[in-house]
């Protein structure tokens, strides 16, 4: 039975999308595949070997609490610093002020400590997170946190970054802890990422993107889709040029726009529909890629994954919160276990009462929610 049908009542019909499985197995088909093909990396295989078995026993933690009613995702975000070396434009992380440079008054918030991250990294281990997304700011500012994160060699750390800052030193790091996976980002050819990411870096990016391949180590692309680089980055030209580069996956993201200004750049629900259509042929002619996108694989999955039904973030001084587009928290780990912040207020809240379902018009659905989750959080206990 091909993948995503199955029989029913005599008749082999379509099954729904599910988006959290379809990252699981994606990942465990990637890392299945990559195993077959490092027979003659002896480093590589090894790590891969030993990874797959970590993931089925992460698989199983999952499926024991959700016996005991305790459901836990398979993924988190943890945005590990606030600094960035690149100023791009229509960054969000800038315009709701999660992303800035460093503060030379002493007055910012004390971010997390590298070893209050590693302690998040245990408890995600014996609760069965088997993905933990590290963003920023630019995650390769934090060398201390990656280097602890790759001590945790059950988990996959997909690290979103602009991929300036993966030198030499960085590439020694990558190749002794293969858990941890670049998620560069781009904007499509030369013309569109210089334009938004400055001058040079697109070929910068493909400059990391060939040493990482010609080292063996795995990396994905992750791209902001908006109204004027859809065609492009959806083009079987440019994902047949990552996939020779030796990328892995590509997470495509809806533009959240930060003002009326650049509203003009978010996929209204035309170009949202063709994305789809483009997204759902791309991963019929590459089936070698891990393809998502968000929020739109979210909807057909049957609604938005933050808040812990699918995975929440953490942000850089510990509060858990929906996802990086509600930046909003009622509960820190710095203060409490992971356990107990996946059980917070609002998540419960968010959850039971249908926000994560409701339908919009587009982009991320408690985005567009900002003044209810706002509510929620100053209801009383």
């Amino acid at each position: 039975m091909p993948d995503g049908f199955a029989l029913q009542g005599g008749y082999i019909v379509k099954t729904p999308f599910n988006l959290e499985s379809y990252l699981v197995n994606g990942v465990e088909d990637i890392v299945s595949g990559i195993l077959k093909a490092t027979l003659h990396n002896p480093k590589e295989s090894s790590f891969m070997a030993r990874y797959a078995i970590q993931s089925r026993r992460a698989n199983k933690l999952r499926a024991a609490a959700q016996e005991d009613r305790h459901h836990i995702p398979p993924f988190l975000i943890a945005s590990i610093t606030t600094q960035c070396n690149l100023h791009c434009k229509g960054c969000y992380a800038r315009a709701n002020h999660s992303c800035y440079d460093q503060d030379s008054t002493g007055n910012a918030p004390q971010q997390l400590s590298a070893e209050q991250w590693g302690h998040i990294f245990g408890q995600a281990a014996d609760l069965g997170i088997g993905f933990i997304l590290l963003a920023g700011g630019e995650p390769f500012v934090r060398r201390d946190v990656l280097t602890i994160a790759g001590d945790y060699p059950g988990i996959l750390f997909p690290v979103f970054t602009n991929g300036t800052m993966i030198d030499s030193d960085y590439l020694t790091l990558l190749d002794q802890k293969r858990n941890l996976v670049p998620i560069i980002s781009i904007e499509g050819e030369q013309k569109a990422t210089d334009a938004r990411r400055g001058a040079g870096i697109y070929q910068r990016l493909h400059s990391a993107m060939r040493e990482l391949h010609s080292r063996g180590l795995l990396f994905g692309a992750s791209i902001t889709v908006t109204k004027e680089n859809l065609g492009e980055v959806l083009s079987d030209s440019f994902i047949s040029e990552l996939s020779a580069s030796g990328c892995k996956a590509i997470i495509y993201v809806e533009y959240v726009p930060i003002d009326h200004r650049t509203a003009h750049l978010a996929l209204d629900d035309e170009t949202r529909s063709l994305m789809t259509q483009k997204l759902d042929d791309a991963r019929e002619r590459h089936s070698d890629l891990l393809m998502v996108s968000f929020p739109g694989d979210e909807k057909k999955s049957g609604g938005c994954l933050a808040a812990g039904r699918g995975f929440f973030h953490i942000n850089a001084f510990g509060g858990a919160e929906p996802c990086p587009f509600s930046p909003y928290s009622d509960i820190n780990v710095a203060d409490t276990s992971l356990s107990e912040a996946l059980q917070s207020r609002l998540f419960q809240k968010l959850q039971q009462q249908g926000n994560l379902t409701q339908e919009h018009i587009g982009g991320c659905v408690l985005f567009a929610q900002e003044a209810q989750v706002k509510l929620l959080l100053k209801e009383p206990v």
